[in-house]
């Protein structure tokens, strides 16, 4: 058995672990689980400033699948852009530089493994697709929204919820979900991956997990990528 698929073997006996814990099945969960959570929400408007700030280069935002390689066929147009500031652990400098303020409150999350500007163009939609491994949450905080009501949308499961400006979003990332940006404007949310609370010693398991992860070849090549293109466009 390779690294690889032993590391693959251990993340599943992880999350049938956290399957069993309080809120193991959940969909979404309420914000209120993070205690951090009100303060991204009363300071999202200096968020967005900078956001608007970013959006001025559009263009030059790396697509989606410039930086993820390994989930390249869920687009592959530039209608997704995404502004990376973490990405497992690793920061990427030149963004944070251009984002000081946001910078400033993701230093101060605990447990914050990766961090991003998502920016979805009209009518984008993101296939459905599961996330790698459920030992992180998935928060999204909205920044941009545009109308009407309902429009800019996801389902986790069988439940949908739509993005509102200035309120959190916390989902399990590892259950097949879909995004809807059907509006005429951009759709955007700062969106990261938090690690899952849970009981000792799952809790334990997982964070060295999460740090196996972070160390790994397509992690590092990813945040690699990120680096790069910050430099370039920054």
């Amino acid at each position: 058995m390779s690294v690889r698929e032993a590391l693959r073997s251990l993340g599943r006996y992880c999350e049938r672990l956290m399957e069993r814990s309080p809120g193991g099945s959940n969909a979404f969960f309420d914000s209120s689980i993070f205690a951090w959570a009100p303060n991204l929400e009363s300071n999202w408007r200096t968020i967005r400033g900078e956001l608007d700030q970013v959006l001025v280069e559009r263009t030059s935002i790396p697509n989606f699948q410039d930086v993820s390689v390994e989930q390249a066929k869920l687009t592959t147009d530039d209608q997704w852009k995404t502004f990376f500031f973490y990405a497992y652990g690793h920061r990427v400098d030149d963004n944070c530089r251009r984002c000081p303020s946001t910078a400033r409150l993701l230093k101060r999350i605990p447990g914050m493994k990766t961090a991003m500007f998502s920016i979805l163009g009209p009518g984008k939609h993101i296939p459905e697709h599961r996330g790698p491994y459920k030992g992180v949450l998935r928060y999204h905080l909205g920044l941009r929204v545009p109308g009407p009501k309902g429009s800019s949308r996801i389902r986790v499961r069988d439940e949908i919820q739509s993005w509102e400006e200035g309120k959190s979003m916390v989902f399990d990332d590892s259950y097949l979900h879909v995004a809807w940006n059907d509006s005429e404007g951009i759709r955007v949310v700062l969106f990261l991956d938090i690690v899952r609370p849970l009981p000792f010693p799952v809790s334990l398991l997982n964070r060295f997990l999460l740090l196996l992860i972070s160390t790994s070849e397509p992690v590092k090549k990813a945040a690699a990528n990120m680096r790069q293109s910050a430099a370039v466009h920054g």
